[in-house]
């Protein structure tokens, strides 16, 4: 349903899974156990996957930080879009790579939820994509104790939400990892 003209394949955006990024995320295991589910499910049906992987202060390039997890294998032909913010669209390749392989629907994973995955969502949205998010496959750490609600409850309020998401010639949804139908588009 995507307003992208000649657009009609899915690709699997794994946003950010890096050691800094994650080490203190909420279900960091079973996030990444779920990644790993989609990562083979994509490859077995030939969807694209991309990686993404942000840079900054806190995670400088070549850094231990900045590093993928360990348990998750990006495979040389899979593309890796550096990005410096939030948003994986800005100021990246993103599109120029989804835009050569036919992708108008995104499936999104990763971290973190209130901040790289929100801002991809709605940025993928606004220019013309599909956006699914994986309920059960994308996280964020505690930050609590700065008044954000916990972990959970961010999690929760963003898959609501993103379930919801509609605007005229394409739609948001929210599917859990074993409801991921990179074929079809989301289900009314």
């Amino acid at each position: 349903m995507t307003t992208l003209k000649d657009r009609p394949n899915t690709a699997l955006l794994v946003i950010d899974v890096q050691n800094g990024v994650v080490s203190n995320a909420h279900d960091r295991d079973g996030v990444i156990a779920n990644i790993n589910t989609l990562v083979d499910k994509a490859r077995n049906e030939e969807v694209p996957v991309i990686w993404v992987q942000h840079s900054s202060e806190e995670l400088p390039i070549d850094s231990e930080p900045w590093q993928y997890v360990a348990e998750l294998e990006r495979i040389e032909s899979e593309p890796l879009v550096p990005k410096l913010y939030g948003d994986s669209f800005e100021d990246t390749n993103l599109e120029d790579l989804l835009a050569e392989r036919g992708v108008g629907r995104i499936v999104i994973t990763g971290a973190q939820t209130d901040a790289c995955i929100r801002s991809t969502m709605h940025g993928g949205f606004t220019r013309g994509y599909d956006v699914t998010l994986v309920a059960d496959a994308h996280t964020t750490e505690d930050l609590s104790e700065y008044g954000a609600p916990t972990p959970d409850k961010v999690i929760a309020h963003t898959n609501l939400y993103w379930e919801y998401q509609e605007a005229p010639g394409r739609r948001g949804g929210s599917v859990p990892t074993a409801d991921v139908n990179f074929q079809a588009d989301i289900e009314d």
